[in-house]
């Protein structure tokens, strides 16, 4: 569920490179890493659900945050994008 999940969200990340502006394209490779991290964490500790997927990556953010990674305005491009790019490869049932 986790592998298919991420496959998801980084297709939807490769097919805005054509469209996307600077910005959405920075807030794109942000979220590539911090997307395949957790994916590996979640693996670790045996979890396949989205919604633990989504904590731990609105965990990796909220420490890249603290430790001063995203300006102001970044935070709010790169959570955004994270919302944005979670709801739409959620399965749909």
């Amino acid at each position: 569920m986790i592998a298919e999940f991420e496959a998801r969200i980084l297709a939807l990340i490769d097919d805005m490179v054509e469209h996307a502006s600077d910005d959405e394209l920075f807030a794109g490779g942000y979220l590539r890493g911090h997307l395949t991290l957790a994916v590996a964490e979640s693996e670790e500790h045996d979890e396949h659900s989205a919604e633990q997927l989504k904590v731990r990556v609105e965990s990796s953010l909220d420490k890249a945050i603290k430790a001063g990674e995203l300006s102001p305005p970044d935070q709010v491009l790169v959570l955004g994008m994270w919302e944005k790019l979670y709801q739409t490869a959620l399965p749909t049932e």
